[in-house]
């Protein structure tokens, strides 16, 4: 299989290509994109009743461990529109349908580490902030302990993303156009971001920070979660060329 460098110049054009897409499947794609941005409604809510408003940040990083495989459905989208269909519910389907079993295998080990994070996640929550609700009123006048939780939940959140990102960043597009098996998915994607450290940080930096940021004001989910979607779908296939 050809392997491409991966250059600020490919993040670039990634992220047009992406632009485009789903700017030309907008209705489809916000229609997807809007199952995850009323989850999302859904657990902040429930946070926010119960005083636990500092976890909410947590809960967003935590998405970025499974959002991953979402990407079956928007590759459906995607892979419609390249072929002048009509992108539909019908393309979401069939993104998954197409996609190799052995993705399901890797959503296993996604929901895996992201139940570790929680789990860490919530034992350090009780540990620092302890059972006092914290409102969204009082929030930016929140004690120390707080910030600490902050603090260490993003330190945990980020070695897991990190371990999770240079293992699905390129097997999962490679399993849902199902050119490879699940080791050699995983093999060359570890490979491709550890030999493109620096360009491969700065894609999961944007990633991330466009993707939490849009949680946090989750009215930007529907547009930025296609987009980043499509644009990831964009640089694996410059990265990792059809022949």
């Amino acid at each position: 299989m050809t392997l491409s460098p991966m250059t600020l110049g490919a993040l670039h054009r990634a992220l047009a290509e992406g632009w485009r897409v789903a700017g030309a499947t907008r209705g489809i794609s916000v229609t997807y994109a809007l199952i995850f941005t009323l989850a999302g409604l859904l657990i902040m809510g429930s946070l926010l009743a119960l005083g636990w408003t500092p976890f909410i940040i947590a809960a967003a990083g935590a998405f970025m461990l499974v959002g991953p495989i979402i990407l079956a459905g928007f590759f459906g989208i995607a892979g419609a529109l390249e072929a002048a269909q009509r992108a539909g519910v019908a393309s979401i389907v069939s993104g998954f349908v197409r996609a190799s079993r052995a993705l399901w295998a890797l959503a296993l080990v996604c929901a895996l580490l992201f139940m570790i994070f929680i789990t860490d996640a919530a034992i350090l929550y009780a540990y620092m902030v302890g059972a006092t609700p914290v409102w969204l009123d009082n929030l930016l006048p929140a004690n120390a302990n707080v910030l600490s939780f902050v603090r260490w939940a993003g330190v945990s959140g980020f070695v897991v993303a990190l371990l999770l990102y240079a293992v699905a960043a390129f097997s999962v597009p490679l399993l849902c156009e199902r050119r490879a098996g699940l080791v050699e998915s995983v093999v060359l994607s570890v490979r491709i971001v550890f030999a493109n450290f620096v360009p491969a940080i700065i894609w999961a930096f944007l990633l991330s920070a466009s993707i939490i940021g849009s949680i946090l004001v989750l009215p930007l989910l529907p547009l930025t979660l296609p987009w980043m979607a499509y644009a990831s779908r964009a640089l694996y296939r410059q990265v990792l060329p059809a022949a």
